[in-house]
C-alpha cells in the first residue's frame, strides 16, 4: 500500500465511504468473490494480473459492480473499452479526492436509480427529480430556470423545441425569443456550447 493510495482512502473515509483497501489484482478478485462491494475502484497500476483481466473478473463474477477506474491520460482509451456504458466510469490521474468522491457518488446514484431518476446524453448526466447535474463525472450548478430550459430540451430526445415550447414550459407565461437565448447562452456556459444545436428559426436540439 502507497502513501498517496492511504491518504485517498482516509478522505474517503473522511467524506462518509466505507472504503477499504486491498493490495493487488488478485486480493481485488478474493475480496468481490467473498462479499461484492457496493462500487469497485480499481487503478491500472495495481500489481498483480493486468487490469484488464481484473476487470474482465470482476465483470464476469459480479456483474451488477460497478466500477470506477483510475487511469493515466496515455491508457484512457484503451480503458474506456473496457467499461460498461451503463455501469462503470473512469477517473484520469493525477486527480483530486474531491472529484473521485464525486465521481463515485454519481456513479453510485445512477446505479441505484437506473431508469428512474437519472437521464443521460453523452457525458451529460441530469438526476431529474434531485435536480444535479454532471458532465464528464463534474458536478454543474445550474439556477432553477436554468435546469427547467435543461430538462424542456431532455423531454424529446433529439427533437427540435421551438423559442414558443421553451418559454411556455420554463416561464408559464409569454417570453421574448431573446430572453429564451440569454438563458440557451448561459446553459452553454455550463454544459458546454456544442451539446445544445441552433435550428435556424426552428428552436434547439440537446445533442447526445
Amino acid at each position: 500500500m502507497t502513501a498517496a493510495s492511504t491518504s485517498v482512502l482516509r478522505s474517503l473515509r473522511a467524506d462518509g465511504m466505507p472504503a477499504d483497501l486491498v493490495s493487488d489484482g488478485i486480493a481485488v478478485l478474493d475480496s468481490v468473490r467473498a462479499s461484492p462491494p457496493a462500487l469497485l475502484v480499481l487503478d491500472v497500476d495495481l500489481p498483480g494480473p493486468e487490469h484488464a483481466a481484473v476487470l474482465a473478473a470482476v465483470h464476469a463474477e459480479s456483474p451488477s459492480v460497478p466500477v470506477v477506474v483510475l487511469t493515466p491520460r496515455e491508457r484512457r482509451s484503451s480503458v474506456i473499452a473496457q467499461l460498461r456504458s451503463d455501469r462503470d466510469d473512469y477517473v484520469l490521474r493525477p486527480f483530486a479526492v474531491d472529484e473521485l468522491s464525486a465521481r463515485i457518488r454519481l456513479r453510485l446514484r445512477l446505479v441505484g436509480n437506473l431508469g428512474h431518476t437519472m437521464i443521460r446524453r453523452g457525458e451529460l448526466l441530469v438526476d431529474t427529480e434531485l435536480g444535479e447535474v454532471s458532465v464528464d463525472g463534474t458536478p454543474v450548478s445550474l439556477s432553477p430556470t436554468e435546469f427547467a430550459m435543461l430538462n424542456a430540451l431532455l423531454a424529446e430526445p433529439g427533437a427540435t423545441v421551438s423559442h414558443d415550447e421553451l418559454a411556455t414550459q420554463v416561464w408559464s407565461e409569454p417570453a421574448s425569443a431573446n430572453l429564451v437565448q440569454v438563458y440557451i447562452s448561459y446553459l452553454r456556459r455550463k454544459i458546454g456550447a456544442d451539446r445544445i444545436r441552433t435550428v435556424r428559426g426552428a428552436g434547439y436540439v440537446l445533442e447526445g
